[in-house]
């Protein structure tokens, strides 16, 4: 895949709902904060401004002028907490099921139908402009940044300097900020108001610098692009011009529920291996509701929790969304979500139980109950993360039993034991 708008960062920020929501919780955070996060105000650091004084050279070597490096670096520095934050990911490996309890959320749904009823006319004109449906730009927008709430507030300046100063990927991360800079000198924001994510993500739906170079739109026509005004339209079209330029289909879905027979081939599953509808049908795939496939071309089934959990027939408009951010559960998330921004119904098919045997209603139960115990999960979506985790922990430690911060069934039981 070609590395586009922010795929570097499928493990660092977005999701925002991916990697930083834990048990019925999305990271706080906003447009803006008048008191910056722990390790985000600049601090002095000798190596930092030597390294300083060489990309200096180099940006001007590239065209950029000293009154736009001025004006960047008047207020930037290294930000100890960028690279804290760089050094401490996490991997998380969220199932399908725990995913979509995020993205299509109650919440996330009733937030997006409230986003297309105030921007409608807007979105209406981006439909018709660059032919992606509204519900689609939308879901992307909701899956972002909570459509706008959430968009960062660390200086992109900062924030990218520091990761190229650190060097683990810094060929990479000084690309971004000779984009930045360009995006300064152009005119279409100032150093103040260029925040983002930690990892230079920026905006209502997440440009990264060189992507929002090659995609961004002036929609409003006031000449600047905008992306980080409380305004969302330029953001918004940038989205549609992105996923139009990635081959989006108007009037096609990006995949559809199936049923497969229970003598289906598990083997003929899996991203490229696209096959005509005619070929699926033959074989007994179905709708999940028993009709006929519907034929939007070539398209691929996919089973991202095995046999036993949902099965999709993917088409073109899959892929679109792929090269926005390439991850299975990502692609699903803003397909459903925008499904059900439509007014589509949930998936219709059960997950499989997790490792332990419990299944979502299951975790949701246990995060219910330990609330109940004044042990606070901060919600009860079933998704376990680390609040979840620490609620577990305490119950354990306040019963006496081993601690383990894993639910499981012998917790479920003990809780509804009382």
């Amino acid at each position: 895949m070609t590395l586009t708008r922010r795929s570097f960062a499928l493990g660092l920020y977005s999701l925002s709902l991916a990697a930083c929501v834990g048990g019925g919780g999305l990271p706080s955070g906003g447009a803006a904060s008048s008191t910056p996060a722990p390790g985000m105000t600049p601090v002095p650091n000798p190596g930092y401004d030597a390294w300083l004084a060489g990309f200096r050279a180099r940006a001007a070597g590239r065209g950029i002028s000293d009154a736009t490096l001025n004006a960047a670096f008047r207020s930037a520095g290294f930000l100890p907490g960028v690279i804290e934050r760089d050094r401490n990911q996490t991997e998380f490996t969220r199932t399908l099921e725990d995913y979509l309890a995020i993205a299509a959320s109650d919440e996330r749904i009733a937030k997006g139908r409230a986003a297309l009823a105030r921007h409608g006319a807007t979105l209406r004109a981006i439909e018709a402009r660059y032919g992606v449906e509204a519900e689609v730009v939308t879901a992307v927008w909701g899956l972002e940044s909570q459509y706008g709430e959430r968009r960062g507030d660390i200086p992109v300046i900062a924030a990218l300097s520091t990761l190229a100063y650190d060097g683990r990927r810094g060929e990479f991360f000084e690309s971004q900020l000779l984009a930045a800079l360009r995006i300064l000198q152009n005119g279409d924001t100032t150093p103040s108001n260029m925040t983002g994510s930690w990892a230079g993500a920026m905006g209502h739906t997440q440009f990264i610098p060189t992507s929002y170079l090659e995609y961004a739109v002036d929609f409003t026509g006031d000449g600047r692009r905008d992306i980080w005004s409380e305004d969302p339209s330029d953001a918004l079209a940038s989205t549609a011009a992105y996923l139009s330029r990635s081959g989006w289909r108007r009037g096609q879905p990006w995949g559809i529920e199936v049923r497969l027979p229970q003598s289906f081939d598990t083997g003929l599953t899996g991203r490229g291996r696209g096959q005509a509808v005619e070929r699926w049908q033959a074989m007994g795939v179905t709708t999940i509701t028993g009709a006929r496939l519907p034929d939007h071309g070539a398209g691929s089934i996919l089973i991202p929790q095995g046999a036993a959990g949902p099965a999709f027939l993917i088409f073109n408009n899959f892929n679109a969304i792929a090269r926005y951010n390439n991850a299975v559960n990502y692609v699903i998330g803003v397909g459903h979500l925008s499904d059900r921004l439509r007014g589509g119904g949930p998936i219709r098919a059960s997950f499989p139980p997790d490792a332990t045997g419990l299944t979502l209603a299951d975790r949701q139960e246990i995060q219910r109950r330990l609330t109940t115990l004044g042990f606070d999960t901060g919600g009860a979506d079933g998704v376990v993360g680390a609040r979840t985790r620490a609620a577990i922990e305490a119950y354990e430690a306040a019963r006496g039993l081993p601690v383990t911060g894993t639910p499981t069934p012998d917790l479920l039981r003990r809780l509804r034991a009382g």
